[in-house]
């Protein structure tokens, strides 16, 4: 069993409240994690606030249920959520019916029942809208920012388990962002990825 997680430390957004909600939801941290691709971090992490503002609440049941059109309409909503507003709130709607069905409605028991950092891993590629690499960087997300540590969690998050400042689970503000967004340059100028 996971230790109690610390007080969350990721302040990718430059909103105050918007990284509040990230800390303290663990939908809405999924969420934007889920909307984390092909766009800019702080409109990807941004996102579940806007959500919640939109929606009245972020709970995984209640969106569950929700008419995939309303739910398309919140997130195709000026200024829209992503880039591809209504695959991701169909990825969005995919992801809370499987929080739904295989954990109660509560999304937390994805890291807070992970016997191991392996474990935790594979549970996070289960999620719907989770490949490998989003699994390994929430991995990172959730040891660096949150203290879920189950044994074994730094290996699971590959290279992003490392001191490196390569992704959003280096982020605990904006000096950090900025080092991640110029270290990200840096590998695209060398024709290399995050992982490397």
């Amino acid at each position: 069993m996971a230790p109690d997680p610390q007080p969350g430390t990721l302040a990718p957004t430059g909103d105050a409240d918007a990284d509040r909600l990230l800390n303290e939801n663990p939908l809405a941290l999924l969420i934007a994690m889920l909307l984390d691709q092909q766009i800019p971090i702080e409109w990807a992490f941004r996102g579940p606030a806007v959500l919640l503002e939109r929606l009245g609440h972020l709970d995984a049941a209640t969106i569950a249920a929700t008419d995939p059109a309303v739910l398309d309409e919140a997130f195709r909503e000026k200024p829209a959520l992503h880039r591809y507003p209504a695959a991701m709130a169909k990825r969005a709607h995919a992801l809370c019916t499987h929080i739904v069905a295989e954990l109660d409605g509560d999304p937390a028991r994805v890291w807070t029942e992970a016997t191991s950092g392996v474990d935790l891993r594979a549970r996070l590629e289960s999620l719907p809208g989770f490949g490998p690499e989003k699994a390994m960087i929430f991995t990172a997300v959730l040891g660096k920012r949150m203290g879920v540590t189950p044994r074994g969690w730094r290996t699971a998050a590959g290279p992003f388990g490392d001191a490196q400042p390569r992704s959003v689970a280096d982020i605990d503000g904006p000096e950090a962002l900025a080092r991640v967004r110029e270290w990200k340059k840096q590998q695209k100028a060398a024709g290399k990825t995050k992982q490397q």
